[in-house]
């Protein structure tokens, strides 16, 4: 499981997967968000927007990534 460290009280999903390189762009992140290839804390979301904040587990393509400050 990869940890991906923020400055802020959270970050937005889209911005998540492109600091985590997952993706190369904003519109790759929001076609794989929209098409539900994404989930936070086991649940699949739709929302590119969707606020991520500390201890959330994003998973994507195989892959596990936790948030923490």
């Amino acid at each position: 499981m990869e940890i991906i460290h923020i400055k802020d009280d959270f970050i937005k999903l889209g911005q998540l997967l492109k600091l985590a390189g997952l993706v190369d762009s904003g519109v790759d992140a929001k076609m794989d968000i929209q098409e539900g290839l994404v989930k936070v804390n086991g649940e699949v979301t739709l929302q590119r927007g969707k606020k991520v904040y500390c201890d959330d587990v994003i998973e994507y393509d195989g892959q596990k990534i936790i948030v923490k400050n």
